[in-house]
């Protein structure tokens, strides 16, 4: 059988399979797709503890059920960064970023049309998980690009070191299992 970990969080539980990233740590896999019940909970959770916003902006893929939520439940844009240019992109913008679910270097990728509507706008940074950063850290790059400014960053679950940063919002920490 395999083992679990029991997160609760928005008001609700959920038991998350363990996975091995290597041969001595798990992560407890937290995946909001089709979870709509999950997904709106955190989305209302998320957005009483966020501070005033314009507009959001996520990475894909998994970032995407959590950004449109919350997008959807206060009337506010969400932006999300492609994993790689697509052909409606007149002028993309590209950044790398490395995850520990992937474990191999991403691009993280907007139009320059979605760089200028950050402009001059409060910036909202939403991910599902927080883990090393890297991804947070190449959204924030992406968000730089704008003349906006980033007044948070958000998601439903700081991982790891994560947990102890003082610069994200949170709902619930995630551990990590060393074996």
């Amino acid at each position: 059988m395999r083992k679990t970990y029991t997160l609760q969080v928005a008001g609700l539980t959920r038991e998350l399979p363990l996975c091995p990233v290597n041969e001595k740590l798990d992560i407890a896999a937290f995946v909001m797709f089709s979870d709509v019940e999950l997904t709106i909970a955190c989305a209302k959770a998320l957005l009483e503890k966020a501070p005033e916003f314009d507009v959001i902006l996520t990475a894909e893929a998994k970032g995407i059920p959590l950004a449109y939520e919350m997008s959807r439940q206060s009337g506010k844009r969400y932006i999300p960064a492609r994993k790689g240019p697509k052909l409606y992109m007149e002028d993309p913008v590209v950044v790398e970023d490395v995850s520990i679910t992937t474990q191999a270097v991403q691009k993280l990728v907007i139009d320059q049309k979605d760089i200028n509507a950050m402009n001059d706008k409060r910036i909202l940074i939403v991910d599902d998980v927080i883990s090393t950063g890297g991804s947070l850290h190449a959204l924030e790059t992406l968000a730089a690009k704008s003349t906006g400014t980033v007044v948070a960053r958000a998601a439903v679950l700081a991982e790891g070191d994560a947990a102890k940063r003082e610069d994200i919002l949170f709902l619930e920490p995630l551990p990590l299992f060393f074996r």
